[in-house]
């Protein structure tokens, strides 16, 4: 385990953090018209409802897009860090790292499966490993 900053939670992400901490991966579906959302918010976008429901992600997709922030290290982050949208299979992205693969052999469109990383203080954060390692 390291260190990691904590994300903000508020009452319209709570059920995010909470179904990670049980190293499952939820995504907010609008109950009103069945569109997907991440990250969460209270309306939908496409139809204005309030209501909505948590649905479980297979925890698998492909790299929409990645980087390699050059920064300073910073405590409890990997150096090089991958930064990468992930788009599940489910049809929403997710802004995560990537771990368990070298730079180089990052791509577009790599399959990539969901690792629940545990850090200090109880935090879990869905990061992504190519598919062939799950």
């Amino acid at each position: 385990m390291s260190l990691r900053l904590t994300p903000t939670t508020t009452p319209d992400t709570q059920f995010f953090w909470d179904a990670l901490q049980e190293h499952r991966l939820v995504i907010q579906r609008c109950t009103g018209c069945g569109a997907l959302r991440h990250p969460p918010r209270p309306m939908c976008p496409q139809c204005n409802s309030l209501q909505f429901e948590a649905v479980e992600s297979s925890g698998h997709g492909a790299v929409f897009s990645f980087v390699m922030p050059r920064h300073p290290e910073f405590p409890g982050l990997d150096n090089p860090e991958i930064v990468a949208i992930v788009e599940l299979d489910e049809g929403t992205r997710l802004v995560t790292n990537l771990v368990d693969v070298e730079p180089a052999q990052v791509s577009i469109g790599m399959r990539v499966a969901v690792r629940f990383v545990e850090f200090d203080g109880g935090l879990v954060l869905p990061q992504f490993a190519p598919e062939a390692l799950a």
